[in-house]
C-alpha cells in the first residue's frame, strides 16, 4: 500500500463485492478517492480521463467496445460514463463468462446518461456509493463507539472520550474530506474546497452533459444551497434567493440543479412518513444537502475564525458533516438517510435506514445545550410508534420500533441516558 494512501472504509466493501459480482460500479463526487481505491485492486486500467490515452480509447470504443475489456482482471474503467457503450459491453462480457466474479470495476464522477444504455446491469454489476473521507478515515475520530454495535445494542459507551474540541470540528469542516486536503499543511488544506468550487462552476457543470452553463448562476445556486443546507427550503425560496424578484426561470433553475445532482454535489433527503400521526401533519418537503461541508464553507466565503464566532451557522455545517460520516460508516450495512419532521414541531434530523429494515432516529446537537430537546424529541417519536402499534386494527400497519436512538454531538463524552438514548460525540463515532 502506498504511504500516501489513506485506508478507506469502502476498501473492504470493494473486495467483498468483487468476490460476489462480475462487475462493480463505484459512484460518487469527483476527488473523493474512487479511482485511487479501485486502482489498489485493479490489474488493468483503462482511464478515459487520461488526455494522452483517451482519444485512442474513444476510437476503439466507437468500433468495438469489447476490445477495451481485454487484459488481466479486474479491469478498471475510469470515467466510463463518457463512453456509455462500455456499460453494455461489460454486461455482455460478464454474461458470456457465465457470471464469473471480479472482472470489472467502473468508476465515474457523474451520473451516466441512462438513455444511452440498453441494459441496467442488474444481477451483473453491483453498485456502491463512495463519499468524501469521514473523520475516522482522516484520523480525527478515534472510532471507539461503533455504529454497527450500537444498532445491535452491543456497545457500552459510557465514559468514552472524544479527542476533538469545537475548534477541531470547525477546522475539519472547513478543510473537508477530500483526500488531497490531508496531504497539505493546515493553511493550504483550507484552499481545497475553494478550488473544488471553482472547478465545478467554471468547468464540470458544463462538461457533465456538454451543455454550456453560466458560472455566475452556478455559483449563486451552490451558495444558496449552502445558505439553506440542512433546511427544508423550497425551490421557490432558493430561486428567489438566487435572483431576487426575478431574472431566473424555473426551467433554468431545474437545469442547473439537475446538473449538480449528476455531479453528486447536491442532494435532497426525503421525509420519512411512518403515519404515526395524521398524514397531513407530516412535513413532506426535501431537506437540502451538500456532499461535503467544505463546499458549503467555500460557497459562503467562510473561514474557521468566522465560524468560531458564529455557532448558529456552524450548526448547519456540522449537520452536513454528520450526514456524510453516517453514510460512510453505514455503507457496509446499506445505509440511506431521510429525516422526520411534523407540523407539531417534533423532529429527528436524520433517519438512518439499513438494508435489513432496521433504522435509527438521529438528532444533531453541537453542544450540551440542545441535548435535552433532542432527548425529548426522540423519546416522543418512539412513544408515538408504540402507541400506534398498541391501537392497531390491521396487522399490516405495524411499524417497527427504531433499533437505535442517538444524539450525535460536538461534545467530548459519550453516555447512554435512562431512556436508552445514546449521546455520541462525532469524534468517537466509527463503523
Amino acid at each position: 500500500m502506498s504511504k500516501n494512501y489513506y485506508p478507506r472504509i469502502i476498501d473492504g466493501i470493494i473486495n467483498r463485492s468483487l468476490e460476489i459480482s462480475g462487475g462493480l460500479q463505484i459512484r460518487g463526487i469527483k476527488w473523493c478517492g474512487k479511482s485511487t481505491s479501485a486502482r489498489k485492486v485493479a490489474e488493468t486500467v483503462i482511464d478515459f480521463g487520461d488526455p494522452d490515452e483517451a482519444p485512442s480509447y474513444r476510437e476503439i470504443a466507437g468500433i468495438s467496445p469489447s476490445l477495451l475489456l481485454k487484459g488481466k482482471k479486474p479491469v478498471l474503467i475510469d470515467e466510463w460514463q463518457d463512453i456509455p457503450s462500455i456499460w453494455d459491453a461489460v454486461r455482455t462480457a460478464i454474461d458470456r463468462s457465465g457470471g464469473e466474479p471480479g472482472q470489472f470495476i467502473l468508476t465515474g464522477s457523474a451520473v451516466e446518461n441512462r438513455d444511452r444504455i440498453v441494459h441496467t446491469g442488474t444481477g451483473r454489476i453491483m453498485k456502491v456509493d463512495m463519499y468524501t473521507m469521514s473523520l475516522l478515515e482522516s484520523g480525527e475520530s478515534n472510532g471507539k463507539v461503533s455504529l454497527s454495535s450500537l444498532f445491535s445494542n452491543h456497545s457500552g459507551i459510557d465514559g468514552v472520550l472524544s479527542d476533538l474540541a469545537i475548534p477541531d470540528l470547525i477546522f475539519a469542516s472547513c478543510r473537508g474530506g477530500f483526500p488531497q486536503s490531508l496531504r497539505l499543511n493546515r493553511d493550504n488544506a483550507l484552499f481545497v474546497g475553494r478550488n473544488y468550487l471553482e472547478d465545478i462552476v467554471n468547468d464540470d457543470i458544463s462538461r457533465v452533459d456538454g451543455v454550456h452553463r453560466n458560472p455566475v448562476i452556478a455559483r449563486r445556486l451552490i451558495r444558496s444551497y449552502s445558505r439553506n443546507v440542512a433546511t427544508l427550503a423550497t425551490d421557490k425560496s432558493i430561486m428567489k434567493d438566487i435572483s431576487g424578484d426575478g431574472g431566473l426561470s424555473s426551467q433554468t433553475y431545474y437545469d442547473y440543479t439537475n446538473a449538480l445532482r449528476k455531479l453528486y454535489v447536491i442532494s435532497e433527503l426525503e421525509a420519512w412518513s411512518p403515519r404515526i400521526r395524521s398524514a397531513t401533519a407530516i412535513r413532506l418537503g426535501t431537506k437540502r444537502m451538500i456532499a461535503d461541508p467544505c463546499i458549503a464553507v467555500a460557497a459562503l466565503g467562510l473561514s474557521p475564525e468566522m465560524l468560531e464566532r458564529d455557532f448558529r451557522t456552524f450548526g448547519f455545517i456540522f449537520e452536513t458533516l454528520i450526514a456524510r460520516d453516517l453514510l460512510v460508516y453505514s455503507t457496509a450495512m446499506g445505509g440511506k438517510l431521510s429525516y422526520y419532521r411534523d407540523r407539531y414541531g417534533l423532529e429527528a434530523d436524520f433517519v438512518l435506514h439499513l438494508s435489513d429494515g432496521r433504522y435509527a432516529l438521529v438528532e444533531c446537537k453541537l453542544g450540551e445545550k440542545g441535548i435535552e430537546d433532542g432527548r425529548a424529541h426522540l423519546a416522543k417519536i418512539r412513544d408515538l410508534i408504540r402507541k400506534h402499534n398498541s391501537m392497531l386494527v390491521h396487522p399490516e400497519e405495524y411499524i417497527e420500533e427504531p433499533s437505535l436512538l442517538m444524539i450525535v454531538t460536538g461534545g467530548r463524552i459519550a453516555y447512554t441516558t435512562e431512556e436508552g438514548i445514546h449521546i455520541v460525540p462525532i469524534g468517537c463515532l466509527g463503523p
